[in-house]
């Protein structure tokens, strides 16, 4: 009997808790030592991982990013909404389309403008669909440090960040749904927008379902029938509507995040995820960056890429703040606050990749935005609001915690 993948996976645990580690004592998100650890481990370094395991960690992968999006959308704060309103609407809609633009024309700029042919130009939107993802977990912490979290700027952002995510997946359902070259378009939007009514449906169900399980005390059961939900809701997603799976599970998470229940869920399921999925997913994304014979072409993509990154959130924010008559400073700072992509944008280009509409030879560029906009994010907010000694202390400490629940390997050590 096989039983090398136990060898691999015991690697894949150690090294990504290991690096992830040291990336927290230099201050970046635990996301970044794992995606270094899986490049190491992966066919740019060491290329541990043989090819009869692929199938096991391929699998066990998809877990994970269907946890990660479902914690993502238990953790999502409906009342942020309520206090922003439409300014974060505002706010991440502009900064969806100004990043989903600017990612395209860089990829048509890069490997022409053949706007003719469906898969081209589904694989030039994608490249701004992985753009207009957004991962705000560092820009709280950043602003709770420096006493702004519960302030004018902090509330636009977290009300933003929940908005684009739910955009953003919206953007990427369509997208997914059109790879399919014998599908038909109508019949394509016709099946999407049967899901959201199946969505709303079971929003209407659950309700009434959570009220009455909330009466009982025995929570033990609850964690297990709410995860299998997500896993039936991901199948059901992709399997009836042609939906992404990760779109079912995001939604079976917002679905039950008003529930009294919500944190126990979020905690059993979080350990779940910590200990063996979420560090699969994301050293896999680090076996899927091969370093080894990589162009200039590439390279510079990947340089222009990161400067369309940075630049498309902090204009489309920033202009969607500005709108809303935030000053030139607050708009700024909202569209910085908004730049980091974290591991949002690579649950996007995973699934890109999965149904191919991404090249392994391009995943370089995405490690670079998500490495390097998590590091710049909260050295530019420090230059562009300055620390407010006042409010310092003045913070609400369950908000943060709960919002920076949205990450699972950055918030746990």
């Amino acid at each position: 009997m096989e039983l090398e993948y136990l060898v691999i996976l015991a690697l894949i645990l150690i090294s990504t808790k290991i690096f992830g580690h040291i990336s927290q004592k230099v201050n970046m998100p635990q996301v970044v030592g794992a995606l270094i650890a899986g490049i190491i481990l992966g066919p740019s370094v060491l290329n541990v991982l043989p090819g009869s395991e692929g199938d096991f960690l391929s699998k066990a992968s998809e877990i994970g990013v269907i946890i990660l999006m479902f914690l993502a959308g238990l953790d999502t704060d409906i009342s942020e909404l309520k206090k922003t309103g439409i300014a974060s609407l505002v706010i991440a809609l502009i900064g969806v389309i100004v990043p989903l633009i600017g990612g395209t024309l860089v990829y048509m700029g890069f490997f022409g403008f053949d706007i003719s042919g469906t898969e081209h130009l589904l694989r030039s939107v994608f490249v701004g669909v992985v753009l207009t993802a957004t991962s705000v977990s560092i820009t709280v912490e950043t602003l709770r440090e420096m006493g702004r979290l519960n302030g004018r700027v902090g509330t636009a952002i977290l009300g933003a960040a929940i908005i684009d995510d739910i955009v953003g997946i919206i953007v990427l359902t369509i997208i997914t749904s059109f790879k399919d070259p014998s599908a038909n378009i109508g019949e394509s939007v016709i099946k999407i927008l049967l899901f959201f009514v199946f969505i709303a449906a079971l929003l209407v169900i659950m309700h009434f379902i959570a009220k009455f399980i909330e009466k009982f005390n025995n929570k033990r059961r609850i964690a297990i029938y709410a995860f299998a939900f997500c896993l039936i809701l991901s199948f059901c997603a992709e399997h009836y509507f042609d939906v992404a799976d990760i779109t079912g599970s995001y939604f079976a998470g917002i679905i039950l995040c008003n529930s009294k229940l919500k944190h126990y869920i979020d905690n059993k399921v979080t350990v779940l995820s910590y200990m063996l999925f979420a560090p699969i997913f994301f050293a896999s994304i680090g076996f899927s960056t091969t370093l080894k014979g990589i162009t200039t072409d590439i390279v510079l993509f990947s340089l222009v890429l990161l400067i369309v990154a940075i630049i498309s959130k902090m204009i489309g924010c920033g202009l969607g703040a500005k709108i809303c008559r935030f000053s030139n400073k607050e708009s700024l700072a909202i569209g910085v606050g908004m730049v980091s992509r974290g591991e949002v944008a690579l649950i996007v280009a995973q699934k890109g990749a999965a149904i191919g509409l991404i090249d392994n030879s391009l995943f370089p560029a995405v490690v670079l935005v998500v490495i390097v906009t998590t590091v710049v994010t909260p050295i530019l907010l420090k230059i562009v609001i300055g620390k407010d000694k006042n409010n310092k202390n003045n913070i609400d400490e369950e908000v943060v915690n709960n919002t920076l629940a949205e990450s699972v390997i950055i918030t746990h050590d």
